[in-house]
């Protein structure tokens, strides 16, 4: 998700390359993002069997999840123009290589403060790594087939978001938690080979400018977007960490148990992705307010309704469908608040959502240590009905997107 506003190279220069060696490029960046997405949040279903093994509680084991989001949305824009004159082939396989040493440190790590240094180091790779793949689809494949490659690369963002959890959790439960780490630390080691092997070099395409951030501030709608897109992460992350000590303490399920839970909720997310893909992309509002109803509804049902198992699995699946929308809304609608500038609104989209991912690890993590799980869902509820007040508050204003449409 670059910063850059400089024009494309022409695609015409480009010397040919077979259509399976270009679209084999487009999945070896779509496994970048993959893995990336993982390791970010493989800790939501490990937390309490980390934090048991460093003597931690759970809000203090919820750093895990708080420091890669800071990084990254710091190192979004910093990481995009410091290397802005280097290959980006080598900028990517060089972040998949630090990937590699983060998860690495990880399986190894004697103390909780190097598990931590490891996720600084993801959220480095995160930054680094969306800020360069968003902006490389039309240097791989044609033109005529440059939307479908975006659509390609990025699916990897639901995939890894509602699968990691689930897969983690499982790997955690087999072999321990060190070796779900160790499994994502190889997955980022065969990228790193498959990006050599099969991506193009890429020189860089031209200065990288900052200051277009800063005028895109003046929209209403891209404030708006940054509004809804640090609302409903909050609600998410500062739930959805603390989802296992929930399912633990109040549902009383067991580990396999929870691990089937946490599939259905992945399962969920990957239709909640397609029919919220397919929804937003007509319309914006009701999407994005459809997406926040359905969250705001499971985690409040949850403390009532939770205890039982067939509850709480049955609020997952509503939770799970829910998020699955929510990044392509948030996306969706930050590029339609700034048509004429994608890549820098796609920078805004990544650090609003990569940041508030920590503050909402971090606000759970503070709450759920003075409280319990269940008040953590109940003020996600609460926060995502903010969420469906702000994009009513659009529709009662008769705003419009710069194109002049207003839901379509």
């Amino acid at each position: 998700m670059a910063t850059s506003a400089a024009s494309r190279p022409r695609t015409a220069n480009r010397p040919a390359r077979s259509p399976v060696v270009g679209w084999l490029s487009v999945v070896a960046v779509m496994l970048g993002i993959f893995s990336i997405v993982t390791t970010e949040i493989l800790p939501i279903g490990l937390l309490t069997s980390i934090g048991s093994d460093f003597a931690v509680s759970d809000g203090v084991a919820g750093l895990m999840m708080t420091m890669p989001g800071l990084l990254a949305a710091v190192s979004a824009p910093l990481v995009t123009a410091a290397t802005a004159r280097i290959d980006r082939r080598a900028m990517l396989g060089a972040f998949m290589l630090l990937l590699a040493l983060a998860n690495g440190l990880a399986v190894v790590a004697p103390s909780f403060e190097l598990v931590v240094v490891s996720r600084v180091l993801v959220g480095v790779t995160i930054g680094g790594f969306w800020s360069i793949a968003a902006g490389v689809a039309d240097r791989l494949v044609p033109a005529d087939r440059v939307g479908r490659a975006v659509s390609v690369i990025f699916s990897a963002v639901p995939l890894g978001s509602v699968l990691g959890v689930p897969v983690g959790t499982f790997i955690g439960d087999v072999a321990g938690w060190r070796a779900a780490f160790a499994v994502m630390g190889a997955l980022s080691a065969g990228v790193f080979v498959l990006l050599l092997v099969v991506v193009p070099p890429l020189p860089p395409a031209g200065a990288t400018r900052l200051r277009v951030l800063g005028s895109l501030f003046r929209s209403v709608n891209v404030r708006l977007a940054l509004l809804l897109t640090m609302l409903i992460v909050l609600a998410h992350f500062g739930a959805y960490t603390y989802v296992t000590p929930f399912l633990e303490q109040v549902t009383h399920a067991g580990p396999a148990l929870i691990t089937v839970f946490l599939l259905v909720y992945g399962a969920a997310g990957i239709l909640g992705n397609f029919l919220g893909g397919a929804l937003v992309a007509r319309r914006p509002r009701t999407g994005f307010g459809a997406a926040a109803a359905l969250l705001a509804g499971a985690t409040l049902l949850l403390p009532v309704l939770g205890g039982s198992k067939a509850g709480a699995v049955s609020l997952l699946f509503v939770w799970g469908v829910a998020y699955g929308a929510v990044p392509v809304s948030s996306q969706t609608w930050f590029a339609k608040a700034a048509p004429n500038v994608p890549e820098a609104a796609s920078v805004l989209f990544t650090a609003s959502f990569q940041a508030t991912i920590s503050l909402g690890a971090l606000a759970g993590g503070s709450i759920v240590d003075r409280t319990s799980p269940s008040t953590v869902m109940t003020l996600a509820g609460i926060t995502s009905g903010l969420v469906v007040l702000t994009v009513l508050t659009h529709f009662t204003r008769g705003l419009t997107w710069p194109n002049g449409s207003t839901d379509n």
